[in-house]
């Protein structure tokens, strides 16, 4: 049981840090996206195209640096090139969906197209939390023993002790 529970407030743990770091990732993007359609004539794809490559920049330096610091950081050219995959996968993801919105819909006032930015990237957001863990930001080989190990301890620990009687 124990294992389970600090499995389970490691993930807890991870998911609040990814969140604080995507959340301040999407504010980025939204906030890109809305002034490059203000101070530009760019298409709205386009536009949140170029606010999701810049979320991608913030976000990758919040993950290495905050979230997954504690991952394993040998081979980061490996690290670098997976993450831009995954992420294009998001950006198509994401930016799909605001295109299907614009351009099936005919879904493009600036509310409307916020709005379909915004479920874009929770739908993409989705898909990277599970990339980024599984293949991105791997976790240290011996990882989970050191925190079984540590569990093991801690249980340990709390056991009464038999008195023992001196002769």
């Amino acid at each position: 049981m124990e294992r389970g529970s600090s499995g389970l407030q490691r993930l807890v743990r991870e998911v609040a840090k990814f969140g604080a770091v995507g959340g301040a990732g999407i504010l980025v993007n939204l906030g890109v996206f809305n002034l490059v359609r203000h101070v530009t004539d760019l298409q709205v794809v386009r536009a949140s195209v170029i606010a999701t490559v810049v979320a991608i920049a913030f976000n990758y330096v919040g993950f290495r640096y905050f979230a997954y610091r504690d991952r394993d950081k040998n081979g980061r050219t490996k690290e670098l090139t997976l993450f831009l995959l995954f992420s294009a996968v998001g950006l198509v993801i994401e930016n799909g969906v605001l295109y299907i919105a614009t351009y099936g819909f005919g879904w493009d006032s600036p509310l409307q197209s916020n709005v379909f930015k915004f479920v874009g990237i929770g739908v993409a957001t989705l898909f990277r939390f599970w990339s980024y863990r599984t293949w991105v930001f791997r976790a240290l080989p011996g990882h989970e023993a050191v925190a079984h190990a540590e569990s093991l301890l801690a249980q340990e620990s709390k056991k009464p002790r038999p008195t023992q009687r001196v002769p």
